[in-house]
């Protein structure tokens, strides 16, 4: 027999003894008072439990148990077992939870957990910053109340969570984010947002690239093309052929031009094409550049050479050689007949060497400085392609700096010229004996009062900033 029965049958057994020997002694009257006051007393001490009972079960969940007496113990202590077995199931869920809501807010996309009625019960930070949500105001309010994108109404309405939706940030225009829900549960669902602005970026870019490829490798074949047939299908004189073959030489070297740059972007961004690094005196360069610069020009701008102090440069010379090549040779493109052009360079006061290509030409407006570098962008289309250059030589040069801890400045103003600086780190710069001259070619020493190549005694310092 159950312990508990063996406790319940105790007050009983003694109210019908105390009964039965009530009987003997005083009667029955006597013997049935007892009885019944007895058992009222025995069912008063249940009914007085049940109420305590019924007291605990409509409290709050941490109320503590009541303390029961006699036949109640144990039917008490198993409640508080039963209490104590609750509160740790629910302080280990409580940990569970609180744990998943830590790595949900350590992850680096948005969480949104709503319900069966697409109401929001809680969200990470990232979403909360992403999608515009204050859990404070918005737990419990529909998602389509504060996601109201139509791309996401849709996707929602339609049922098909197989992918992601990509959708513009109502919380600030210029980011785009991938939606996709997850459903879990019983009608539940995750709500995943990733910040994809750099991604959509990319593709764009990548996108424009291809296309700009295939335009800039249209045009001149479809010129080629074009002579050929004509070649092929007419007569003509020695002249003709003459000036038909030498135009399709000049398309077949623009295209050489942009495969060249195409192959050294390509090499550039390569992760195994290390930087080969050497030591090697600027100056020369300098003048190198200087030659060029006079040999592309043919003698329609003034050039002026400004080296403020020489110094040794650790660093890959073919490709800054590139990269301050494409600089010059945007100035000579971008600045009218008659223009002046200074290369210079100079050691400042913290040890960083400072390249810079200054000009006189058509400048560039304010609003299309971020965007230079991009590959094949051009400010005028036109006159950028009528100039003969393949739209890749920014780029070349933001790789270049890149590869060499560098940095590429940019000042410039419409209608009044531009000018780009390339500045090195100081730990690539090593100092030697200052020059103090300026070598001016062809025109820049004439305007001086100077012989063509003369040295003048002064040094004349360009501004930080970038070639058109």
């Amino acid at each position: 027999m159950r312990s508990v029965v063996r406790r319940g049958l105790v007050a009983p057994s003694i109210v019908a003894a105390l009964t039965l020997v009530t009987l003997v002694v005083a009667g029955s009257a006597v013997a049935l008072g007892v009885l019944a006051i007895g058992a009222a007393a025995i069912v008063a001490y249940h009914l007085w439990n049940l109420d305590q009972v019924t007291q605990w079960a409509g409290a709050a969940l941490d109320a503590p148990v009541p303390h029961g007496r006699g036949a109640w113990v144990e039917t008490f202590a198993a409640l508080h077992r039963r209490a104590r077995s609750r509160a740790a199931q629910e302080r280990d869920l409580r940990q569970v939870i609180d744990r998943f809501q830590q790595v949900a807010a350590a992850l680096p996309d948005g969480v949104v957990a709503l319900d069966a009625s697409n109401r929001i019960d809680w969200a990470n930070p990232r979403a909360q910053a992403q999608l515009g949500l204050d859990l404070a105001h918005d737990r419990g309010q529909p998602i389509v109340n504060l996601v109201r994108q139509p791309e996401f109404l849709r996707y929602l309405e339609a049922g098909d969570y197989a992918t992601a939706i990509v959708v513009g940030s109502s919380r600030d225009a210029g980011r785009m984010l991938a939606l996709q829900l997850v459903p879990f549960a019983v009608e539940q669902k995750l709500l995943m947002s990733r910040d994809v602005t750099e991604l959509e970026a990319v593709a764009r870019m990548r996108r424009d690239f291809i296309a700009n490829v295939s335009h800039e490798l249209k045009t001149p074949l479809t010129v080629i093309s074009g002579f050929i047939e004509t070649l092929q299908d007419l007569e003509l004189d020695q002249d003709q052929r003459t000036r038909f073959l030498q135009l399709m030489q000049e398309q077949a070297r623009n295209m050489q031009r942009l495969v060249a740059d195409l192959l050294t972007l390509s090499a550039l961004e390569s992760e195994h094409n290390p930087l080969a690094e050497e030591r090697f005196a600027i100056a020369p360069l300098l003048l190198e550049l200087s030659a060029d610069a006079k040999a592309l020009s043919r003698g329609q701008h003034q050039i002026a050479l400004d080296i403020g102090e020489a110094a040794t440069v650790q660093g890959s010379r073919d490709e800054l050689a590139s990269a301050f090549g494409n600089l010059v040779s945007n100035a000579i493109r971008y600045t009218p007949p008659g223009g002046t052009i200074v290369l210079a360079w100079r050691v400042d006061a913290d040890g960083s060497g400072v390249f810079a290509v200054r000009d006189t030409g058509i400048g560039i407006a304010p609003e299309y400085l971020p965007r230079l570098t991009e590959r094949f962008y051009r400010v005028d289309r036109s006159r950028s392609r009528a100039t003969g250059g393949t739209g890749l030589g920014l780029a070349i040069v933001k790789h270049v700096v890149l590869r060499h801890q560098a940095q590429l400045e940019i000042d410039s103003e419409r209608g009044k010229g531009s000018s780009f600086a390339i500045r090195l780190p100081a730990r690539r710069i090593e100092s030697a004996p200052d020059t103090g001259a300026r070598i001016a070619g062809p025109g820049a020493g004439e305007s001086a009062g100077q012989a063509p190549g003369e040295l003048a005694p002064t040094s004349t310092e360009a501004q930080p900033g970038t070639a058109p």
